[in-house]
C-alpha cells in the first residue's frame, strides 16, 4: 500500500474511531475482559486491525475479543467506504497509524506474517 493511500485510509479510520462506543458495538464490560487479558499475555493485536489469542483464553475472553472484533470490522467498513479502500487496508491501516502507538510495553501484537511479538 502506498503512503498516500495509507494516509488516506488512516484518516478515514480515525474519524470512523471517533464515533461513541456503541457505535463500534463495545461494551465496557467487553473492554475491560480484554484490557486484562492483553495485560497477562492472552490476547495481542494483529496486523489486521483485530484481536487474536495468543495463547489459553477461556470463554469469557473468547466472546469479548469475538465482540471487539465485531466492532472493529464494523468501523474498518465505514472507513473502507469513506476512503474507496477495502475493509483489510482499513484494518491494516488502523492497526500502524493507531493500534500500535497505544499498545504497552510488554503486550502482544503479531506482524504481517510473522509470530506473537511482545512489545
Amino acid at each position: 500500500m502506498q503512503t498516500r493511500d495509507i494516509l488516506g485510509v488512516s484518516a478515514a479510520v480515525l474519524a470512523a474511531l471517533a464515533l461513541p462506543a456503541a457505535a463500534v458495538a463495545q461494551s465496557a464490560g467487553a473492554k475491560a475482559i480484554v484490557d486484562a487479558a492483553k495485560a497477562a499475555g492472552v490476547v495481542g493485536e494483529q496486523s489486521d486491525g483485530f484481536l487474536g489469542i495468543v495463547s489459553g483464553g477461556d470463554p469469557a475472553v473468547r466472546a469479548a475479543v469475538a465482540e471487539i472484533n465485531a466492532g472493529r470490522a464494523q468501523v474498518y467498513r465505514e472507513a473502507a467506504a469513506k476512503s474507496g479502500a477495502t475493509p483489510e487496508a482499513a484494518g491494516a491501516a488502523a492497526f500502524v497509524t493507531t493500534i500500535m502507538p497505544r499498545l504497552a510495553p510488554g503486550q502482544y501484537y503479531k506482524p504481517n506474517g510473522g509470530g506473537w511479538v511482545k512489545k
